[in-house]
């Protein structure tokens, strides 16, 4: 399991909403290969159970899962630059 580099370790709650219960790993990129880029670089958040699967959920609302993908690409670019994030995920969310 991966730290992530979007949210600190020390911070258990729910990256949308702040609740500190029910909460689930949301990798931010989905799909089988994105999922294991989601894990390898740490582009994964908490998410309550309403924010993460829920019928307003990241995993339904295309505006949510933007957001969380801007996070992701301006985390991974503070450590590993623009170029890297180009040559694995082909899309600027900036």
């Amino acid at each position: 399991m991966s730290k992530s580099i979007i949210q600190p370790d020390d911070l258990k709650e729910c990256y949308l909403c702040g609740r500190k219960t029910n909460l689930e790993r949301h990798h931010v990129f989905a799909g089988v290969a994105n999922r294991r880029l989601s894990e390898k670089f740490g582009l994964w958040v908490y998410l309550c159970h309403d924010c993460h699967t829920g019928t307003e959920g990241a995993q339904y609302d295309a505006d949510k899962s933007i957001e969380l993908k801007k996070d992701a690409q301006m985390s991974f670019e503070e450590i590993y630059g623009h170029e890297k994030w180009m040559d694995n995920f082909k899309k600027n969310y900036l």
